[in-house]
Parts: C-alpha cells; structure tokens; sequence
C-alpha cells in the first residue's frame, strides 16, 4: 500500500526516527501506525544492547538534596563523549535518577549486583513464611519467586517503576536516552545519606 508523507510525519514525531526508517517500518506494518512504532522500538532497542558494549567514561556527578537537606543524593552518569555528557536529555535523566534514588531508596543498580547471600537469606524468610500460612508445597517455588521478584522491583534502581509514570521501570527509561543521544548511558554508582542515619561502619564499632 502506497504511504502518505502525512503518516511519515505522524511517526516521525511519535518515534523521533529518521524518514527513511519511518517509510520502512509502515512498509512492513502495511500501514498500521501502532505496529510501526514497535517495529522501530524493536530496532531501537536492538541497538541500544549494541551500544551497551560500548565504553562510557565521560557523563556528570548529579547531586541532589531533599526535605529542606534532609536527604541527599550522589549519583554518577556514564556517556562515551563529553558532548552528550552536556547534552540537556543526558542531565535532565541524572537529575531524575536522583530523584528517584531520594524518593525511594534503592539498595542496589542491577539485579546481578544483589549478593547471593542476600537471595538465599530472603528466600528462607519467603519460604518460612509460606509454610507458617500453610501455603502447599507444591505452589511454595512459585511464591518464593513473586517474592523475590518483588524485592528486585523495590530494591533494583534499574527494575524500579519511575515516580513519575509507574507504567515505566528505570531501565526504560535509561534505555530511551540511550536511543534517544546515540550514545551507550550507564549508571555507574551512587550513595543516599539521611540526617541522622547511622552508617554501617558505625554500627561495626
């Protein structure tokens, strides 16, 4: 079927694609706007696992402070140049991710940095619990993993639904910017300090 410049312009603007990859995926979708927009977010993202084996070692220190100093965030954004390093997309995410780390205190960035011991230690605490309800043991497998993935998605930054669209997780929201500035994007640290708080140095002396 013959495609108009009208829909062209319509996914251009609903993808941020360029003309020519518009043109291709409404050829492949026969037109249908809606399967377009996933056939470029397929690439899009195929091409962001590309770039994630790319080095990232220029980006910003994002610093944050909450609730009048209260709570205060550290974060560090990885790019691979320092031209998207100034990028206004590149510094609005640090911000963001700050906000983020604030407002819901994440323990870890991936869920390959959660230390084995720590699963192990929540899944006698799921597994105990299950058996004291008196769940079958036949579903106890299938609860233990709800809860253990549940505990990532609280725990895990990139796992995280954003604050301010819950139907997105962090790792979305990551993976748009690096779509988005054509440069692999990594978070590579931060720390979250409240007023007060004692660290767990302190509680060894």
């Amino acid at each position: 079927m013959a495609i108009s410049t009208e829909d062209v312009k319509k996914l251009r603007e609903a993808t941020g694609a360029g003309v020519l990859e518009c043109q291709k995926a409404l050829t492949a979708a026969n037109g249908d706007f809606q399967k377009a927009i996933d056939i470029l977010r397929e690439k899009g993202l195929a091409a962001a696992q590309k770039r994630a084996e790319r080095k990232a070692s220029e980006g910003m220190v994002e610093l944050y402070s909450h609730g009048e100093g209260r709570i205060g965030v550290m974060v560090e954004l990885n790019c691979e140049t320092d031209f998207v390093a100034r990028a206004d997309g590149f510094r609005k995410l640090a911000h963001e991710l700050a906000l983020q780390i604030a407002a819901t205190a994440p323990l870890y960035i991936r869920e390959e940095d959660i230390p084995a011991e720590v699963l192990e230690h929540e899944k006698m605490i799921y597994e105990a619990k299950a058996k004291e309800e008196g769940k079958p043991a036949a579903i106890l497998p299938k609860i233990i993993e709800g809860n253990l993935n549940k505990y990532k998605d609280e725990t895990v930054l990139l796992r995280q639904p954003y604050i301010r669209e819950e139907s997105v997780t962090i790792q979305k929201l990551l993976s748009d910017q690096v779509i988005a500035l054509g440069e692999n994007i990594v978070v590579r640290r931060f720390v979250r300090w409240v007023l007060g708080e004692t660290s767990e140095a302190e509680n060894k002396e």
